[in-house]
């Protein structure tokens, strides 16, 4: 809004210019063309004269609205500072909720901490109201910090700030955070002040909570007893999250049985539909389980029952037969996907190529990559490590070089695991030339050898009769730390002594003292 009224403005004024420029004689001329000889000087306009043409200049009132957008885009964090604090000097202008939230939430982004809490004490005398938005979203930002007392601290600014009692959300959020972040002291502490300060008694998504820790730490018996509290009250009972949540528990946990029975009670009993996550935890339990028939059978419980399984219920139901060697039924799957329509994501191709793979069927490993890339399925590190891994296991080795050199440039960036892998193999087959290219491609690239395989390639170098190319490598690994065992630094000296090379042998020799000091 700010800039259409700029605009306008300035059309305004290049309309009077343009009118007054037509009625006057005098041609336009060019800046570009203008004589470089001075004109002549005229005589200024008497003083009067110059104030009656003057328009009246009015200053701009930024509105909250503006001040918002203004703030929001600011890069620079103290400039963001600077307008939220230059807006304020406006006569008639107090800043609200709105403003206070933007500038709080730029700052915070940016780890300005102290401007944070210099903020809030500077909100206590404004006379607007506020609302726990602002204190919430600040509780998210010192958790991911690691400031979990400042979590609690955001809390217990609600009351006095908004002037009631924090909401139910509120108190979940907080729980959350500290659960998440394994802080279960703290958490324990705040449900206790809770209900005391607070007057607040927990509802199904703060027992949710509870249940969530207490199975993700494999304490289901607190988990279970949980829930049985949980029936106890209307404001608290189970719902599908609370059953979903304790049936993982359980299936992580191999009670299988209980699980199954802990589903039929929520559908029989509570009345509860479950949905495709829900079913996805029997599915992925009865897996790991080993008991892929029993999984094969919830998927059918799901269609005969009018669900369609979505691709991560096929993508789960495939990856245990895969894991089971059944690669034929996983292969059903795979097709009864295509058929209905459902297109397979990364994780189901990298299922699929990481079994053909270990199956030693490179070609139809392959085939998915390529399948994989037209059907628009982006693969992912993880899926281009299977692949290089299998590469290098059947000693694939250029196409293995060339796809390491080349992602990067793809936007796919490999951790050195990858290159590892393919070192190794080529170490193994004593692929000498390949592998000290590789070895500059990775120190390159910023990741270290293993300690062993580097140590491998400098002594056959040096076994090969090329103690130059042994130095080269040696002096790129120094500056990354790493080490040389002393029979590899021996190795090294005896070959360049042995090629007369004796300046190359001193300076060995003094970083070999050096070493040994250290």
């Amino acid at each position: 809004m700010f800039w259409v009224k700029k605009m306008r403005f300035l059309m305004s004024k290049l309309r009077c210019f343009s009118s007054a420029s037509s009625s006057s004689s005098l041609p336009w001329i060019s800046p570009l063309h203008y004589p470089k000889t001075s004109p002549t000087k005229l005589d200024p306009p008497p003083l009067e004269q110059e104030q009656e043409q003057e328009p009246n200049k009015k200053t701009r009132f930024i509105t909250h609205e503006q001040a918002i957008e203004m703030i929001k885009h600011e890069n620079d964090p103290q400039r963001a500072l600077d307008v939220f604090n230059k807006v304020s000097e406006q006569k008639g202008f107090n800043h609200n909720n709105a403003t206070y939230a933007t500038i709080l939430n730029k700052l915070a982004i940016a780890r300005k901490f102290k401007g944070v809490d210099a903020l809030l004490h500077q909100m206590r005398n404004e006379p607007c109201k506020f609302y726990e938005g602002i204190f919430t979203n600040l509780m998210k930002y010192f958790s991911r910090c690691g400031m979990h007392d400042k979590v609690l601290e955001m809390f217990d600014l609600i009351r006095p700030y908004v002037g009631i009692r924090p909401s139910r959300n509120a108190v979940s959020t907080c729980l959350n955070l500290l659960v998440e972040s394994n802080q279960m002291c703290l958490a324990r502490k705040f449900l206790v002040d809770a209900k005391k300060y607070h007057k607040l008694n927990p509802n199904t998504c703060i027992f949710n909570i509870l249940v969530k820790y207490h199975c993700k730490h494999g304490d289901i018996e607190s988990a279970i007893e949980i829930v049985k509290e949980m029936r106890k009250a209307r404001v608290s009972y189970p719902n599908l999250i609370t059953y979903t949540t304790l049936m993982g528990g359980l299936c992580r946990i191999g009670r299988l049985k209980e699980a199954v029975d802990l589903f039929e009670e929520m559908i029989s009993k509570d009345k509860i539909v479950p949905d495709a996550f829900t079913y996805n935890i029997l599915i992925g339990g009865f897996c790991q389980g080993g008991k892929i028939d029993q999984a094969k059978k919830v998927m059918q419980f799901m269609k005969n029952n009018g669900f369609t399984p979505n691709v991560f219920n096929y993508s789960t139901l495939m990856n245990g037969f895969c894991k089971e060697g059944k690669i034929k039924e996983a292969m059903e799957v795979f097709e009864e996907m295509k058929a209905i329509g459902i297109k397979l994501d990364a994780v189901g191709y990298t299922t699929l190529i990481n079994y053909f793979g270990r199956a030693g069927r490179l070609e139809e490993a392959m085939d998915l990559l390529k399948e994989m890339k037209e059907e628009g399925c982006k693969p992912d590190t993880i899926t281009y490590k299977v692949i290089i891994e299998t590469l290098s296991r059947e000693k694939k080795f250029d196409e293995a070089l060339q796809m390491l050199e080349r992602l990067p440039y793809e936007g796919v960036f490999l951790d050195k695991a990858s290159y590892r892998i393919t070192l190794n193999s080529l170490c193994s087959s004593g692929d000498l030339e390949k592998s000290a290219w590789l070895l500059s491609l990775m120190v390159g690239r910023g990741f270290v050898p293993h300690y062993a395989t580097s140590n491998d390639i400098l002594v056959q170098l040096c076994e090969a009769g090329r103690g130059a190319d042994a130095l080269l490598a040696l002096s790129e690994l120094l500056p990354m730390g790493f080490k040389p065992e002393p029979t590899s630094w021996m190795v090294m000296i005896e070959t360049i002594c042995r090629e007369r090379k004796l300046l190359p042998s001193f300076i060995l020799l003094d970083k070999l003292v050096e070493e040994l000091k250290s």
